[in-house]
């Protein structure tokens, strides 16, 4: 509860001067009789309203409060806010490849890294609809586009190597995405590739994808993963003998292609990142989610609800009893 004009509670402080005429009143007005033997007046019983007279007083403070209260104008305050978003529509592609095994990203692989920080870029978001496609030598949609943030979630950890072998269809990939963007109404549109090499197969070259996906209104930004040179990877050996399977590490080119990366991002208005360690890539999607921001509005409604008259009539009720009850039951007799 709020008060319109809460400067009338300084009225309080007359409490005090009403109380000190009132007892000054008392003392002046006290009637005294003299009585040769006042052995038989002290057992008379004392009235039982000759023991509540004070409570006039109470009464009347009690009154002139509810009246200071009901000027103070107290209101309930209801506030409504509408909100309206001009969301952004982000199809995530991330690599599952072959490629992305490789341990240069100690302890883990690059897919479990990857995975980590794009589940922490989607938990920062609130009002944008994501969707993710996986790619290696083909490119399929794992999730549309979806604000159930926790179904986005689920996939994202279950995804994992195929038998889609060692090749990249980046192409087919930002094609894929711009097909699940291309009629959304959303002001911004966005897609977020990430990969560890070059495109060396599919249908749709990569170039050709990426300026579909800029006609289109589609900002593609790219993100290469993976420490340059050589990179340890893990490789499975089979004793031809006793043909059991071992896990070997052995050091292997990395294939990231950086021009390629760096002209898709070109021809839609995005940038290219290049990560080769796991804080790299945390900030590359934290800086990715600082740019593209859902513009959030809001309009603020707020209404009153007067509950003054209650006061008032509270108030003006106990004066008025007190009135009635002094010129009755209290009523002096000079």
């Amino acid at each position: 509860m709020t008060f319109k004009n809460p400067e009338y509670f300084l009225f309080l402080v007359l409490i005090v001067p009403m109380v000190w005429v009132y007892v000054w009143r008392e003392r002046r007005h006290r009637v005294t009789v003299r009585f040769s033997d006042l052995s038989i007046l002290k057992k008379l019983p004392v009235p039982p309203h000759r023991r509540m007279r004070h409570i006039l007083l109470l009464m009347r403070i009690a009154g002139y409060c509810f009246l200071v209260v009901a000027l103070a104008r107290p209101q309930q305050q209801q506030v409504e806010v509408e909100v309206s978003t001009e969301g952004v529509d982000i199809m995530l592609i991330l690599d599952i490849s072959e490629s992305m095994k490789a341990l240069d990203f100690r302890p883990d692989d690059r897919l479990t890294v990857a995975k980590r920080a794009i589940t922490e870029f989607v938990r920062k978001r609130e009002h944008d609809r994501i969707g993710l496609v996986l790619f290696a030598a083909r490119a399929y949609t794992r999730c549309p586009l979806t604000n159930d943030y926790g179904v986005l979630l689920q996939m994202i950890d279950a995804a994992d190597y195929t038998d889609f072998s060692h090749l990249t269809a980046i192409g087919t990939a930002i094609a894929t995405a711009a097909n699940r963007l291309q009629d959304s109404p959303a002001k911004s549109k966005v897609i977020i590739l990430l990969t560890d090499g070059a495109s060396n197969t599919g249908d749709i070259p990569p170039q050709m994808a990426a300026k579909a996906a800029g006609e289109l209104g589609i900002k593609v930004y790219t993100i290469g993963v993976g420490k340059k040179g050589k990179v340890p990877f893990p490789v499975e050996v089979v004793n031809p003998v006793t043909g059991q399977r071992t896990m070997r590490t052995q050091m292997m080119d990395s294939g990231l292609n950086e021009n390629e990366l760096l002209e898709i991002a070109q021809l839609t208005g995005g940038r290219f990142f290049r990560a080769q360690n796991t804080e790299e890539l945390n900030e590359i999607y934290s800086e990715i989610d600082r740019m593209e921001k859902t513009e959030i509005k809001s309009i603020t409604h707020v209404s009153h609800s007067e509950y003054f008259y209650k006061w008032l009539w509270i108030g003006f009720l106990i004066l008025m009893a007190e009135m009635l009850l002094q010129n009755t039951v209290f009523r002096r007799i000079p």
